[in-house]
């Protein structure tokens, strides 16, 4: 039963909308991620992570990390914080879908 239990969570986690993400919106939104992690992802500046490839999961623990403030960077926090669940999450599926 506790098997069970675990599955069904899991599952429940997995379709929730913070690994959701509507893909062509996360692009629209994505062009003030540009200037540093590069139009389509790829950072042309060593000191900015590439974020194309990375998992939707990782990518909203981020996003969510810089918004409320429990990761450290003023730049990342400025651009975090007017982000909505729904744009985070859209974010980290259009930068999860890029090669």
């Amino acid at each position: 039963m506790k098997k069970i239990a675990i599955i069904l969570a899991t599952t429940a986690l997995m379709a929730s909308p913070v690994f959701a993400g509507d893909i062509a919106a996360g692009k629209a939104k994505s062009t003030m991620c540009a200037a540093c992690h590069g139009a389509a992802g790829v950072s042309a500046m060593p000191m900015y992570p590439n974020l194309a490839g990375q998992k939707k999961a990782y990518l909203v623990k981020q996003l969510k990390a810089f918004k409320s403030g429990t990761r450290k960077d003023p730049v990342m926090s400025s651009m975090a914080a007017p982000l909505s669940d729904t744009d985070i999450a859209n974010l980290a599926a259009y930068f999860s879908s890029l090669k």
